[in-house]
C-alpha cells in the first residue's frame, strides 16, 4: 500500500480489521489498533514489533467480522476494487494499481 500511495496519490485505502482465529492474540491486536486509531501500532504490528494491549467497549472488530461473514471473505489480505472485483493475496504496487485502474 505504501508504495502505491508514493506512485499515486489519488489512491485510497480504507483497511478493515478482521483477525483470523488462526493468528494467536490477533484479535486483542486488532481491537488495540482500532482503539487507539493508530497507523503506527498497525505497523508496528506487520513489522512483528510488540504493541502494547488496549482495553476499550469498541466493537469495530466483532462488526468487520460479521462483515466479512457475509461478504465470504476469509483470507488477508482481501482487496475489493471500486468496482467491486475482489482479489484474495498481495498484489504487487503496479499490478495493484492496474487493477484499481480496471485493466486486469
Amino acid at each position: 500500500m505504501k508504495k502505491v500511495r508514493e506512485k499515486r496519490k489519488d489512491i485510497v485505502f480504507y483497511i478493515k480489521l478482521f483477525p483470523l482465529p488462526m493468528h494467536k492474540d490477533a484479535y486483542w491486536k486488532a481491537k488495540s489498533i482500532i482503539c487507539n486509531k493508530s497507523i503506527n501500532m498497525l505497523e508496528a504490528n506487520f513489522e512483528g514489533k510488540p504493541i502494547p494491549k488496549t482495553d476499550c467497549d469498541s466493537r469495530e472488530i466483532d462488526e468487520n467480522l460479521k462483515l466479512v461473514g457475509t461478504l465470504n471473505i476469509s483470507s488477508t489480505p482481501t482487496l475489493i476494487m471500486p468496482d467491486g472485483r475482489v482479489h484474495e493475496g498481495t498484489l504487487a504496487a503496479d499490478k495493484l494499481i492496474e487493477m484499481i485502474d480496471g485493466r486486469k
